[in-house]
């Protein structure tokens, strides 16, 4: 059975499999042991969508409902993502969406020890960014549309301020490809916030720079 790999060997690189399309990157990612976030967590929740999508979508990582039920987006904050993007122009079903970290990293806390979202490190996102990089080279989306703090600093970087760079199309070079991006938050902030209608305008207008991209 494979164990995971030493601290400073955090990787998804020995996972991967030689060739195939989607579903064999799925099902090798099912057995990904490159860091320890696996051991926790019900499953891997691997990217959905058509490989042909113009746009992908870049979250952080599994929710508790997408961990039990093995696909990104479809707790509250997925349903609050598919309203804002079908509001902003953009059809939800012809969107490719995943995340940096395809495992839920998570504490327990209060009463029946309710398992609570924990931001990955650093090191687990760079673990698993060769299963994002696999992703986009066989999607090859025009426009990655990037959900939240997390997944910017995955995909552009540390130095990335999804409060300083929300809303703007960027190009940037993301795992070897030159890629347009639009950085907004993610939709699990809305749900959040105090001012949850003003929160959400402000998302769906970062989604209309998205989809007038792809016009």
């Amino acid at each position: 059975m494979a164990t995971t790999a030493p601290e400073d060997e955090y990787t998804a690189e020995p996972f991967l499999p030689s060739h195939g399309g989607l579903t064999a990157l799925r099902k090798a990612a099912a057995e990904c042991r490159g860091c320890p976030l696996h051991r926790e967590a019900t499953q891997t929740v691997f990217g959905k969508g058509d490989t042909d999508a113009r746009v992908m979508l870049v979250g952080e990582q599994p929710g508790d409902q997408e961990d039990r039920q093995g696909e990104p987006f479809v707790g509250p904050a997925g349903r609050l993502l598919d309203r804002a993007l079908a509001e902003a122009g953009i059809d939800p079903s012809q969107a490719y969406v995943t995340n940096a970290v395809k495992h839920f990293k998570f504490t327990r806390s209060g009463p029946g020890k309710r398992r609570i979202h924990k931001a990955p490190s650093l090191r687990e996102m760079t673990a698993c960014g060769p299963w994002l990089a696999a992703e986009l080279n066989l999607v090859e989306p025009e426009l990655i549309v990037v959900l939240g703090a997390t997944a910017g600093k995955a995909l552009l970087g540390s130095s990335f301020r999804v409060t300083q760079q929300r809303g703007a199309l960027l190009e940037a070079e993301i795992h070897g490809h030159k890629e347009r991006v639009v950085a907004t938050i993610h939709p699990s902030a809305v749900l959040r916030a105090d001012d949850r209608d003003a929160v959400y305008r402000g998302f769906v207008s970062d989604l209309k720079v998205a989809a007038r991209a792809l016009d």
